[in-house]
């Protein structure tokens, strides 16, 4: 199965997260064409989850993984070391009070 170029699906997922009214903006672009990408949910109190795209060998599937649940100042800590390490790794942030991120809708997939 051929892979969505990561600058495509990025455009696609902003423009999802704009028809609900979800604020996004995107910290650190990418590979165009296959760079990784991490997604950062502010819930706007101090904490923030952080989201990454894994690769589940048993399922052959790749799925949106929560990889952290703290306060917003580590997660950004942890982006600032990863994203000085990898360029290719692209960053969105967004903002939502009930932790809304539409990864879990089947058309992003």
């Amino acid at each position: 199965m051929s892979r969505l170029a990561t600058g495509i699906w990025v455009g696609a997922y902003m423009t999802r997260l704009g028809l609900e009214n979800i604020p996004a903006y995107v910290v650190q672009k990418g590979d165009a064409t296959a760079g990784a990408v991490w997604v950062k949910v502010a819930r706007l109190d101090g904490t923030a989850e952080l989201w990454e795209r894994q690769y589940d060998l048993m399922a052959d599937v790749r799925q949106w993984v929560r990889t952290m649940d703290e306060s917003e100042f580590e997660i950004d800590e942890r982006i600032r070391r990863e994203t000085a390490r990898d360029r290719d790794l692209w960053v969105i942030e967004l903002e939502s009070r009930e932790s809304r991120s539409l990864l879990d809708d089947p058309s992003l997939a």
